[in-house]
């Protein structure tokens, strides 16, 4: 792998989410050895996944290349690799480009999709949890409306305008909200030859309410909102089955549509090689301690949503979000440094800093710990928070100048297919 000896302990980190690029900026030009390690060159900032989906984005703006994260930090070294297998008692990793030893092993994969064993809704639904999904999303919906603007068949065309999305969390939500407001602004523009009430968005969730993980305030207004943009939803409704037609659900509902986006759960991306018990089965996620060491090893961590880290607070470990990523891959960064030099180490304590999603253009809701709003300025706080907390000075302006502009226009300049998605038969 080309990775030069030192002296130096070496600091392998897995995964160039939040917690892994969090990890090395605090381990910058510390007394260590570096070497990131991810399949794709480039960290995604993946609360703007759906705006790439809904052409409101180009993927770049949410992109950010690994080695730039890194150029500035001394004896840190990025390396584009699948990681295979992990050797604890040899302390080795195992990749598609060669065997890499370590001293320490960060563990910050992240999680993919969860699809609960279903293989008819694997095979034929859409999900959306890294750039390429999110761009062949983008391509799906506007081959549609082009297919839709040239059938004969009144079948064919309501089933290529019948979005159905499921799962009623924050990805959902803020998806559909995006898709209904390319329904009421983008159709009746740009496919005049198409009648914008035969495309319908349907929201399927299959708790008793949208946004599950947030208060009952931040519910009630986000369906209220959603309502409003036009998109049906349904709670306490499962889906059975798709076959890229035809969605069947637990109740008498079913619908006709050419594109079912999943957003019904995630589970961990763990790696082989770690003992079977240091795996929560149902999760898939690594069990760790205070200072997110997998249990059974000392030089062995886990961060982010693929570490469950169960405290009296949070049982069920902390919400797969980015902020416990981003504060466990600071803490461990300093964590490290005091391990090696024999200091005490300090435990992670979680900060919530409070939740939030949005469904639209000046539609928002946002949880803080002792206060709870919705609407415009929630919306504003939505954008504010997000545009700080991208990577980058660079991709900060364009996504700016891109909401300006979208804002302004009521339009989605990115409406591009780029890359035609071919759909499974």
């Amino acid at each position: 792998m080309n990775i030069p000896q030192s002296s130096l302990s070496r600091v392998v980190i897995i995964g160039g989410g939040f917690a892994g690029i969090n990890l090395a900026k605090t381990l910058a030009n510390k007394k260590v050895q570096v070497v990131l390690i991810d399949k794709r060159n480039y960290h995604t900032f993946q609360p703007l996944l759906y705006q790439v989906s809904s052409a409101g984005l180009e993927p770049d703006s949410i992109a950010y290349p690994l080695r730039k994260v890194i150029k500035k930090h001394k004896n840190t070294f990025f390396r584009l690799a699948k990681v295979e297998n992990i050797d604890a008692k040899n302390q080795e990793i195992t990749t598609n480009i060669g065997i890499l030893s370590f001293d320490y092993l960060v563990i910050a994969t992240g999680t993919k999709t969860n699809y609960f064993g279903n293989k008819s809704i694997k095979a034929h639904s859409m999900p959306m949890k890294k750039v390429p999904q999110a761009l062949n999303i983008r391509s799906l919906i506007l081959q549609n409306f082009e297919e839709a603007a040239i059938t004969d068949d009144k079948e064919l065309r309501k089933a290529l305008l019948n979005f159905v999305i499921v799962g009623g969390g924050p990805t959902g939500v803020e998806l559909a909200g995006a898709i209904a407001e390319l329904k009421n602004h983008i159709l009746p523009r740009d496919y005049r030859d198409l009648i914008p009430a035969d495309m319908q968005i349907y929201l399927l969730e299959g708790g008793s309410r949208v946004l599950p993980s947030m208060s009952e305030h931040a519910s009630k207004k986000a369906a209220r909102f959603l309502t409003k943009l036009g998109v049906l939803v349904h709670c306490n409704t499962f889906v059975k089955e798709y076959d890229g037609k035809k969605v069947s659900t637990n109740l008498s509902l079913e619908l006709q549509s050419e594109t079912l986006i999943w957003a019904a759960g995630v589970t961990g991306n763990p790696i082989t090689g770690l003992h079977a018990e240091s795996l929560i089965d149902r999760a898939n996620r690594y069990k760790v301690n205070a200072f997110n060491q997998v249990e059974g090893y000392t030089n062995i961590f886990a961060l982010g949503d693929i570490a469950l880290m169960q405290t009296e607070d949070y049982p069920n470990g902390h919400p797969q979000v980015a902020q416990p990523a981003i504060q466990q891959g600071e803490l461990l960064g300093k964590n490290l440094v005091k391990l090696i030099e024999g200091k005490p180490l300090k435990k992670f304590k979680y900060k919530d800093k409070g939740s939030m999603a949005t469904v639209g253009r000046n539609k928002a809701v946002v949880d803080l710990k002792h206060y709870k709003f919705a609407g415009f300025f929630a919306w504003f706080v939505w954008m504010f928070i997000h545009l700080m907390a991208l990577v980058g000075f660079r991709n900060r302006v364009v996504v700016f100048f891109n909401w300006c502009y979208n804002y302004i226009n009521f339009d989605k300049a990115a409406r591009l297919i780029i890359r035609p998605f071919h759909k499974l038969k």
